[in-house]
């Protein structure tokens, strides 16, 4: 006697069934990835060396790095959705596991007031940028002690060599600024740091280090290709 069909619902439910495994193994893949698993205890590493700082931010910081080069021995966070007048740059050294600076940092003028609020990639909008950069040469310029920095994220940041966006010292980087005028004052798009720290701070990031810089901008986290690393071994930095 021939079968009678299995009833739609049932049917449904065996595709579901059958489905499932695979669906558990592309997401025990993805979460026992080598970047994965370096993102995850990058990120216990950054929150322990700095627990003042937001840990989401930390922990997308993590994440890039794991993506862009996990063997990175030194790692600059911004958190832009400070205000200007409070710490918002943490330096890490990740290979003697120490947090070297936490400082004040400006924004561009372009961006905002006390608080930095809108970002760009286009030349003269002396906005400040978001995203990867990896760090190039020191130099001495027109500010002084300065750091070029190379822009990793396409539309985001990669015109930041061509903008001359660098780490430089600044006088408006100080306490006494923010109490005469609530804020710091505000470059051309460069996070500048105080002259006190400025060639220490320099020191320690020059030449291929990296430097993540956030805020909540929906767009860029959504598109960042550093924060949905989905391939072992990934290195977009490299490329």
């Amino acid at each position: 006697m021939p079968r009678s069909p299995l009833p739609l619902p049932l049917l449904a439910g065996a595709a579901l069934l059958a489905a499932a495994p695979v669906q558990a193994g592309n997401f025990l893949a993805q979460a026992l990835s080598p970047v994965a698993l370096h993102g995850q205890a990058l990120e216990q590493q950054l929150t322990r060396l700095a627990p003042g700082a937001d840990p989401r931010v930390l922990s997308l910081a993590a994440d890039a790095l794991a993506c862009a080069d996990p063997d990175a021995e030194r790692l600059a966070v911004i958190d832009y959705s400070l205000p200007s007048t409070e710490s918002r740059l943490w330096v890490f050294d990740l290979s003697r596991d120490r947090l070297l600076f936490e400082e004040l940092v400006s924004h561009g003028r372009g961006s905002g007031d006390a608080m930095a609020t809108t970002f760009s990639n286009v030349p003269e909008s002396y906005q400040s940028s978001l995203g990867l950069f990896r760090t190039l040469n020191s130099y001495y310029g027109r500010n002084g002690y300065s750091l070029r920095l190379e822009g990793l994220e396409s539309g985001i940041n990669d015109l930041a060599y061509q903008r001359a966006i660098v780490m430089h010292g600044a006088d408006y980087v100080s306490e006494s600024f923010i109490e005469q005028t609530g804020r710091l004052g505000r470059s051309h798009g460069c996070p500048a740091v105080s002259r006190e720290v400025t060639y220490p701070l320099i020191d320690s990031l020059k030449e291929e280090q990296y430097l993540f810089v956030y805020y909540p901008d929906p767009e860029w986290l959504a598109g960042s290709a550093f924060l949905a690393c989905d391939r072992d071994d990934y290195q977009l930095a490299m490329r």
